[in-house]
């Protein structure tokens, strides 16, 4: 093994949560390393959705004109179809951006990675890390093999992990298990078709639910549309057999989406992410954090994991620089860092666990379906919550439950049905409520 190389940071993934946290980092004049055993232009497995607010990140970290130009279509419609219901709303701008957008990994992340180095990051590819070095109880490093093989020691004061859900510094440093999760009651199944239906959709966010059953349709760049399945779990044996027989069949049992892709072609394979599980890992400790889906990931129901990712890894990349020479100073700044993080991202967490629990629409969702048709307000604020402008809480008040299950209860007279789904909403809030106050 060679001898010991220094930088003041050390990233593990040069991926979205690795190159915003590196961009920041450089762009404070400080000298990090980013190690990736990937060689860019890499896919990966996601579904890719950006909100507003994480299109806002890119902007802020200085790589949304290099995404533009991939060439995936502005979305500044959302529409949303359920219990015989369509809803469309637009977007309130994040720093002037009001609309989304679906942009396939390899190039998103080519562009971060460029981005980063643009900043003074260096990063290393095909680079595989294998050890956290530790100096009197400390992250104080890493040994990673090369492109060639070689055995390399990187020292560091601090050492991050951006490496994913299967993290492998999570796993070096004693932080895998997490302190709190909850297993998705959802499968994803997705695909990219070749986009030859009506052009109007091109402009459109689409997402349908029938029955247990929830499809989207998201354009994105090459004229490529990704349609994502996101069954429930006991469904999961039914696509073991042929996962793309079974997926072209549960599109053609959800007429919405069936009619949306008409006139157009599924391409490639399917993909799959099976027993998903959403969770947050202890983040920071001496000398070390995590970041990204390492340290915090949610299911992908609610699309937040690119915008996350971004903002916190620019976030902890804005609050270490000046603290890297002070230990205590930086194990500070690294618990707030992490605590923000969890006060930012907890009511979210509960609220896209209750979307995947893998169940049809209940009464009090139909009814809030049914308000926002008629009311644009209403809408805006569902799309707000999306884009992180509003908490759930704030659009799903008691209020707004008690008055759709009164009209719940005009509509189809079922009050048991209507008296079960309002007192589960009930407790789910109280639990979620006591989780975020403990």
């Amino acid at each position: 093994m060679n001898e010991p190389e220094h930088a003041d940071v050390v990233v593990v993934g040069a991926r979205c949560a690795g190159s915003a946290t590196a961009i920041a980092l450089a762009r404070a004049g400080r000298r990090v390393v980013v190690l990736d055993k990937a060689r860019f232009p890499s896919d990966t497995l996601s579904t890719h959705l950006i909100w507003p607010a994480g299109l806002a990140e890119l902007q802020s970290l200085g790589a949304l004109g290099a995404v533009t130009e991939l060439g995936a279509p502005p979305l500044p419609t959302a529409y949303a179809a359920g219990g015989g219901l369509e809803v469309r709303a637009d977007y309130a701008p994040v720093d002037g951006i009001a609309h989304a957008m679906c942009v396939r990994r390899t190039g998103l992340d080519a562009a971060l990675v460029a981005t980063a180095r643009s900043a003074g990051a260096e990063i290393r590819e095909h680079a595989t890390v294998t050890e956290v070095v530790q100096r009197r109880g400390r992250a104080a490093g890493v040994r990673y093999r090369d492109r060639n093989g070689v055995v390399r020691e990187l020292r560091a004061g601090l050492v991050i992990g951006a490496d994913g859900r299967r993290s492998t510094v999570a796993r070096l440093v004693g932080a895998e298990v997490p302190y709190r999760a909850s297993a998705s009651g959802r499968a994803c199944y997705f695909g990219y078709w070749r986009d030859g239906g009506d052009a109007s959709w091109r402009a459109v966010a689409a997402q349908w639910r029938e029955g247990p059953e929830l499809g989207t349709a998201f354009p994105c760049d090459d004229g490529l549309v990704l349609v994502l399945l996101q069954p429930p779990v006991g469904r999961v044996a039914h696509y073991r057999g042929d996962a793309q027989r079974t997926y072209l069949e549960s599109v053609a049992a959800i007429p919405g989406l069936a009619a949306r892709l008409r006139q157009s072609e599924l391409v490639g394979r399917v993909r799959s992410a099976t027993d998903i599980e959403s969770y947050f890992r202890h983040s920071s400790g001496p000398g070390w954090a995590l970041v990204g889906d390492a340290g915090h990931f949610k299911d992908p129901v609610t699309a937040q994991g690119i915008r996350d990712a971004l903002r916190y890894g620019r976030l902890l990349g804005e609050s270490v620089p000046d603290v890297l020479d002070d230990r205590d100073a930086l194990d500070r700044a690294l618990r707030r860092w992490e605590r923000d993080r969890e006060r930012d991202c907890l009511e979210v967490y509960q609220w896209t666990n209750q979307l995947a629990r893998g169940e049809p629409m209940s009464a009090l969702e139909v009814e809030l379906y049914r308000a926002a048709a008629q009311d644009p307000g209403l809408g805006r604020e569902m799309t707000d919550v999306f884009s992180r402008l509003r908490r759930p809480g704030e659009v799903a008040t008691v209020r707004r439950a008690l008055v759709f299950g009164a009209r719940a209860l005009r509509h189809n007279g079922a009050r048991l049905q209507v008296a079960r789904a309002t007192g589960r909403e009930a407790l789910t809030t109280l639990s979620n409520w006591v989780a975020r106050h403990a």
